[in-house]
């Protein structure tokens, strides 16, 4: 009699791997279309994600312990819950440790009182993206791995991601920024040093268009 010998499937579904990661099937979509998960299309057009990329993606310490971001929002969407209003969230995106520090030393003297959380590497960026999409997005350009050109084109491609304001601080000039391809249309580029009076006049601006409790 033959033997049933049990190959383990070295791909997922789009669907299998934002249940392996637990995240919503948008951003499982959304790392798949940036590169963070490995993938490509059968001939009928459906997704496969290789399991190797999923369990690197895995034991990435900015993957565990996030669920989906489901159903915290229909807890805070349930008109029967006292739910406080939401936090103004900025996400900060700098290679430099101790510019980051700055940054945070700098945002948490700010009126609105932001919600922060800062990383230096494009790829992680993007994965705190997929689950908490903040209200502000500061970003630099020139970062190792992921660089600031090719995660900006991911995030505002992805329509989930539209209410996030996005604003570049590089030390780049606008002739080499056009040379590397340009950024999308409508995002700010401030000089270095950082001009933290304007990055405040830019975030004032969003808590009052995003109706955020200032």
């Amino acid at each position: 009699m033959a033997r049933n010998n049990h190959v383990p499937k070295t791909f997922c579904t789009t669907r299998e791997a934002s249940e392996l990661l637990g995240v919503s099937l948008r951003t499982a979509q959304l790392w798949a279309e940036s590169g963070l998960l490995e993938a490509w299309k059968t001939g009928g057009g459906h997704r496969r994600i290789t399991r190797q990329s999923i369990e690197r993606l895995l034991a990435n310490p900015a993957v565990r312990g996030l669920g989906t971001e489901e159903p915290q929002q229909r807890r805070a969407d349930d008109p029967g819950r006292n739910v406080p209003p939401p936090p103004f969230n900025v996400l900060v995106v700098e290679d430099d440790p101790a510019l980051r520090r700055l940054y945070e030393v700098k945002l948490r003297s700010w009126p609105m009182r932001p919600t922060l959380s800062s990383t230096g590497d494009g790829y992680e960026a993007l994965i705190r993206m997929g689950n908490v999409k903040p209200d502000l997005l500061i970003a630099d350009l020139n970062m190792p791995g992921m660089d600031g050109f090719r995660m900006l084109q991911a995030i505002t491609s992805a329509p989930e991601l539209s209410a996030t304001s996005i604003v570049v601080v590089s030390g780049l000039d606008p002739e080499e920024i056009a040379r590397r391809g340009g950024l999308p249309p409508g995002i700010p580029v401030l000089p270095k040093p950082v001009p933290f009076a304007r990055l405040l006049a830019i975030a004032e601006r969003v808590v009052l268009e995003s109706k955020v409790p200032a």
